[in-house]
């Protein structure tokens, strides 16, 4: 673990928020880059600038299916007086060598297909009666259907301009344009972008691998049968799936039992397949908190430098907190409280700019912004914490969402938003300005 940040004098000191986090990404590492296949970069972050090798697009190209003209043979066209021309052939998409253009003379011509020699502009098809020697039609046939459509002659309604309805080569990127900087997060318009420059792979940062477990003897998978004193497993879900939206590629374990030697067997199990553990649930002060008990001293002999470290942080809710890392390659581990609203907020202030950091992001954390505190009474916050209420956000303005209470996942899922209220302030007044982490 870092030292950067100011430790407590005593063990039973409170850790602020920020010198938990400091501790945390002061100890937390991009991960490796590697080369990857486009599709398996998806969500990934670029670790190089990518120069366009080729213009886009390569050529000039009609953007209508339609006739590739010469201006001058249509010029003053009109529906009673049309431009008659004669059809030398089709140029379509990908397809061999394209005819040539003359006096007088028009080509067939499909939306992206490379505007043939002599052409200097497109007219649509709907300018025009299709070649069959009518009024305008609303499109072409089919070339397997009527192949004689690429012979013949044209009728053209409508004037056009030089360079009409052409798309002009390197009109989207030119070669050594930039294309991508390092740095970048892979989506689908991204790897669009590279695979249209001819980029089949990309070095980037690989998607951390995020383990996920709860603890707890109580805990039920959802749709089984609940017994008395039992609880569905909702923390693995809600984490699991936090992870995600961060960026990683997560795991759930099944719920594990209140039992020291079982829950480090199955983390250590799990190691193999984790580049960050998360748990959640048996961080506190009760004789039940197993992974206190299982992870206190863990690495201090076999692996030296290892272990996780459990403190308390001026936080509400939030307040129990582990970190370290165990194993013998020193993954980090984050043990998070069992109380739903805490192990969400939790995760939010720390694990996820965890995962930000191993992906290789400058920005690691959730947006903040200020709003204009809604509500029917002023908010209580106990002195020397730092409070995190559930929330909405809209226009400029945030209200509560249910109460403080550390169990309430109801209110959870109605919140797009965390309410910030600092260590020293314990009432905030209706009308008053807060600081507010989206969510969304």
């Amino acid at each position: 673990m870092s030292s950067a940040a100011t430790r407590p004098a005593g063990p039973d000191d409170l850790w602020s928020v920020d010198d938990h986090l400091e501790d945390i990404l002061g100890s937390v590492r991009p991960l490796e880059p590697i080369e990857l296949q486009l599709l398996d970069a998806q969500g990934c972050v670029l670790v190089e600038d990518i120069t366009v090798p080729v213009s886009l697009p390569p050529f000039d190209n009609s953007s209508m299916d339609g006739y590739a003209v010469r201006v001058a043979d249509i010029a003053g066209a009109s529906e009673e007086f049309p431009a008659v021309l004669e059809v030398v052939g089709d140029v379509a998409a990908g397809v061999g060598e394209p005819v040539r253009v003359g006096p007088g003379q028009a080509a067939r011509i499909m939306t992206g297909a490379p505007l043939p020699p002599g052409a200097e502009a497109v007219v649509p098809v709907e300018w025009t009666d299709g070649g069959l020697g009518e009024g305008p039609v609303t499109g072409m046939r089919s070339r397997s259907l009527a192949p004689e459509g690429s012979e013949g002659q044209v009728r053209v309604h409508r004037p056009a301009e030089a360079r009409a309805h052409v798309r002009a080569k390197g009109s989207d990127v030119k070669a050594g344009d930039l294309a991508l900087e390092a740095g970048t997060i892979l989506g689908p318009p991204q790897l669009a972008l590279l695979a249209a420059v001819g980029r089949g792979s990309v070095r980037v940062r690989p998607r951390p691998r995020v383990v996920v477990m709860s603890t707890g003897s109580e805990l039920v998978q959802p749709g089984e049968a609940l017994a008395n004193g039992q609880i569905y497993d909702s923390n693995s879900f809600a984490l699991t799936a936090a992870a995600r939206d961060a960026g990683a590629i997560a795991y759930r374990v099944g719920a594990v039992a209140d039992d020291a030697d079982t829950l480090r067997s199955t983390i250590e199990d799990q190691l193999v397949r984790a580049d960050l553990m998360v748990t959640t649930g048996g961080v506190s002060v009760g004789a039940y908190d197993v992974v206190k008990e299982a992870l206190s001293h863990a690495g201090d002999e076999d692996e030296p430098g290892s272990g996780v470290e459990f403190r308390k942080l001026a936080m509400q809710p939030g307040k129990p907190q582990g970190f370290g890392s165990i194993g013998p390659d020193h993954t980090p581990l984050l043990a998070l409280p069992g109380n739903p609203v805490s192990s969400y907020v939790s995760f939010e202030l720390f694990v996820r700019p965890a995962i930000r950091t191993l992906m290789g992001l400058e920005d690691v954390h959730r947006p903040r912004v200020r709003a204009t505190l809604t509500a029917d009474a002023p908010l209580r916050s106990p002195k020397g914490r730092r409070q995190f209420l559930r929330g909405a956000h809209a226009d400029g303005t945030v209200r509560p969402v249910g109460g403080a209470g550390s169990h309430l996942v109801a209110a959870l899922a109605h919140a797009d938003a965390l309410i910030v209220v600092p260590e020293d302030v314990e009432s905030v007044e209706p009308g008053t300005e807060v600081e507010v982490v989206l969510l969304g």
